[in-house]
């Protein structure tokens, strides 16, 4: 096995493991925010991932260059905005069609690095897309209408492509921690901001601030960090599809630690995703795609 080659299954690997880390928020954020207001939470959550990350690196920051400063703080726009508008989907629409139309950045990400990147996607690759949208469905949809919450729900999943595709054409592996400390506080600023008017709503008890902690620290600050290094040796188009499998471990830990009932869907979703990015990792791929491409700045 070339260096090469272990380098990108190392990265798939740890995107995997940021996913699933994600997914296993899920039932935690479901219960906290029965207490604590959604965009308190995440300026909350954002700060602390945040301020935790510079203390323990102050100087992967002063490291960057000023373009890589400008990439990172674009990137924590990106995926701040997607929050708000992700979060203010949710008023409107059922978790369910929120965690579908959100995992559209499944094929909005191919489009997009279409497009951006003049990256060639093959066949195989599209299929494994058509394939993890339809295992998305299956796994999280029960119905569907479209209206306002749904419309700025899509809107934020484009944004997420576009946090992947920025991601896939910006990143370098010696600048991922200091370019996460970035992101991680434009995307606290921009939810403290959204937030400020009413005032901040703090978690009231011990559980609640492990909770936040956790979601902060290893499914926040860690997580973007890894996601960051990763896409690195990623293409978006790939990344993309290893990460729809986020909603797959979200019903995983939601079996297992939420006390939720295992439903045929579930599996049958589950097993639809699972193949995608199977398809994906296995399948022959043109060398075009295994190579980065960078956008101008």
């Amino acid at each position: 096995m070339t260096a090469s080659r272990r380098t990108t299954l190392l990265a798939t690997a740890v995107l995997l493991a940021m996913t699933a880390c994600w997914g296993s928020t899920f039932f935690l954020i479901k219960d906290l925010l029965d207490r604590v207001p959604t965009l308190d939470f995440l300026a909350v959550r954002f700060t602390i991932a945040g301020v935790v990350m510079l203390l323990v690196a102050p100087r992967a920051v002063a490291r960057l260059s000023p373009e890589s400063r400008r990439h990172a703080a674009a990137l924590g726009a990106l995926y701040g905005v997607a929050q708000i508008l992700q979060t203010a989907g949710l008023a409107h629409t059922a978790a369910s069609v929120s965690g579908f139309i959100t995992g559209m950045y499944v094929v909005a990400t191919p489009l997009l690095a279409a497009v951006l990147l003049r990256t060639r996607i093959t066949a195989i690759t599209w299929a494994a897309v058509v394939l993890a949208t339809a295992g998305l469905g299956v796994l999280t949809l029960d119905g569907v209408a479209i209206g306002y919450g749904e419309a700025i729900t899509l809107v934020g999943a484009i944004l997420y492509a576009l946090h992947i595709v920025g991601l896939g054409a910006w990143s370098r592996p010696t600048e991922a921690l200091g370019m996460s400390i970035v992101q991680l506080l434009v995307i606290a600023v921009i939810c403290l901001v959204a937030t400020a008017p009413d005032g901040v709503v703090l978690p009231g008890t011990t559980g609640d601030w492990l909770s936040v902690v956790y979601m902060a620290v290893f499914a926040g600050a860690l997580a973007l960090v890894g996601q960051t290094w990763a896409q690195a040796h990623l293409t978006p188009t790939r990344s993309a599809i290893i990460m729809s499998m986020e909603p797959v471990f979200a019903a995983f830990f939601a079996v297992l630690l939420g006390g939720e009932d295992l439903a045929l869907r579930m599996l049958v979703g589950g097993v639809m995703v699972l193949t995608a990015m199977l398809v994906v990792e296995v399948g022959p791929r043109r060398k075009i795609e295994g190579e980065v491409q960078h956008l101008a700045v």
